[in-house]
């Protein structure tokens, strides 16, 4: 019975479970969807504003070099024409040496002597300064200049250059960069041919006179003891002998010799004849040969452009065969003794300036033939070239310290003879005389006033700082007086000690200063009074 129950009961979930099965299996009817047509909608391009893309550059870090201070300087004293030459190799020898070159530019070449002689000895001078070879036995004298090495380089340069800067002990004191010297100038409008000799000079003039063309065969262009060289040169004139060695002799003076006399002579004669006029005034001259007044000129390089700018018509030729030689000068660089920098002065003359490429600027801005013998040889300018043959055998100016006592005694008593105021024997005899005393130091103590108004005050010249007429006497109070009775009209003058120039000092009281002027209205006796220890003339008129 219970399993007949159990049966039944398990049926009954079996058909239950069955009849679920069916409800479950019930089908939905299909639905159509509706097609939906995809419009395609276009956005609106939108513009996105261009951003311009800024570079942002990073900040350079520079490199820090570090500074390094110049080992030393060099400072130049040089003239206006040389200081641009110089001043361009200062950078190129800093960075070869580390070494900074600083140019001063001192004006002319005279005025740089001045400074040294005053800014040497006070240790304010330069390590090098520019100079003429003339200058150096009163540089020697006064300590003032080194001697130099130039070791193979010295091969470089014209020998008689280097033979004008080396002294008498056989040392050389000087690096020379230029030469200058006379050069025989004709109008070649008046004259075909250059003459051959001093006599045909004035016989070319007086043919000239004769046809109305020329006022004059010839001028002295400037001070007649140099320029007038060549014309003592050509009678046997001198300065100063020379011993064996080649050496200056000053005990030799030779402005009384007879080859002197004789040629002032000569001189003299042209000047009578009317050949030649009395003056020897530098713009005289040059004004008669430019304006086509005079048909020969003595002249140097220094000349050149004015004469180039005058329009005459010229030309340049030696001086005539045994007939005479100019006086040479040469110019170069010295060194300061007292520098503590002379080898690195050295080096920047030999290794900088004494190169062909400087060299070269030297000689085409200063119309002067260089020094260097290689440069010598290709000048292209022909009036230098035709300079460099008139001073092939050249007489250069003596280099010794007496040569300053020469030039005033010398060039007086040349225009004493061409005025007629002494013979010519008179004149040199006591040129030669004056010049002893000096050398001997007879005149040593002596103030004087040499100036303008000399010759109207017992002097045979003006400007002759050992004429006794115009001596200072010393005073008690230490003061030097001289009085004198002058004409009316103006003056320049200079106080000048140890009759001659080596000493003299200008209106300022100041070694080698400007002139002092005088201007009297009326006749008047004028005294001047000299302090000593200033340098300063005071002059009472009355």
């Amino acid at each position: 019975m219970k399993k007949t129950l159990f049966t039944t009961i398990v049926l009954a979930l079996v058909l239950v479970l069955a009849l679920s099965a069916c409800a479950g299996e019930t089908t939905t009817p299909e639905v159509e969807e509706p097609v939906v047509e995809e419009t395609e909608v276009e956005e609106p391009e939108v513009e996105e504003p261009e951003v311009e893309e800024t570079e942002v550059e990073e900040p350079e870090v520079e490199e820090t070099e570090e500074v390094v201070e110049p080992v030393a300087t060099l400072k130049i004293w040089a003239d206006d024409t040389r200081t641009p030459i110089l001043a361009a190799l200062a950078e190129e020898f800093l960075a070869e040496y580390n070494v900074e070159i600083l140019v001063e530019d001192l004006g002319v070449v005279q005025d740089i002597r001045a400074q040294a002689i005053i800014a040497i000895p006070a240790g304010e001078g330069p390590d090098i300064y520019i100079g003429v070879h003339d200058w150096l036995g009163a540089l020697i004298e006064s300590g003032l200049a080194a001697p130099i090495d130039l070791g193979d380089k010295v091969d470089d340069f014209v020998p008689s250059t280097i033979e004008a800067f080396t002294f008498t002990d056989g040392l050389l004191y000087g690096m020379p960069y230029a030469s200058e010297n006379l050069g025989f100038f004709y109008n070649t409008e008046l004259v075909e041919e250059p003459p051959t000799t001093w006599d045909e000079v004035l016989e070319i003039g007086r043919a000239l006179q004769d046809e109305g063309l020329a006022q004059y065969a010839i001028a002295i262009g400037g001070d007649p003891g140099y320029n007038a060289y060549p014309v003592w040169d050509a009678f046997g004139g001198y300065v100063f002998g020379t011993d064996d060695n080649g050496l200056w002799n000053v005990d030799d003076i030779g402005l009384d010799s007879e080859g002197m006399i004789a040629a002032v002579d000569w001189m003299v004669g042209a000047v009578d004849e009317g050949l030649m006029p009395e003056t020897t005034d530098y713009e005289t001259a040059h004004a008669l040969f430019e304006s086509g007044e005079i048909p020969f000129l003595m002249a140097g390089p220094w000349a050149l452009d004015r004469i180039r700018e005058s329009g005459v018509s010229y030309a340049v030729a030696p001086f005539f065969p045994g007939e005479g030689a100019p006086f040479s000068g040469v110019q170069g660089f010295f060194i300061n003794p007292f520098s503590e920098n002379q080898l690195l002065a050295t080096t920047f003359l030999t290794e900088f300036v004494g190169t062909e490429e400087t060299m070269q600027l030297l000689y085409e801005t200063g119309n002067r033939p260089s020094a260097l013998a290689s440069l010598l040889e290709t000048m292209d300018d022909p009036d230098l070239q035709a300079m460099a043959q008139a001073g092939i055998n050249a007489v250069p100016m003596p280099n010794v310290q007496e040569m300053g006592s020469v030039w005033s005694a010398w060039n007086n008593g040349v225009s004493l003879a061409l005025t007629g105021e002494l013979s010519a024997e008179e004149a040199m005899t006591d040129a030669a005389n004056q010049v002893r005393d000096l050398i001997k130091g007879a005149l040593v103590g002596m103030v004087n006033l040499p100036g303008s108004y000399q010759d109207k005050a017992g002097c045979g010249a003006a400007w002759d700082p050992a004429c006794e007429a115009t001596g200072m006497i010393e005073g008690d109070d230490g003061l030097y007086t001289l009085t004198v009775e002058l004409p009316a009209g103006d003056y320049e003058f200079k106080v000048a000690l140890d009759g001659d120039w080596g000493v003299n000092y200008g209106s300022d009281g100041q070694l080698d200063g400007p002139n002092y002027a005088l201007s009297l209205e009326a006749d008047s006796t004028v005294t001047f009074t000299y302090d000593p220890e200033s340098h300063l003339v005071e002059t009472t008129i009355e």
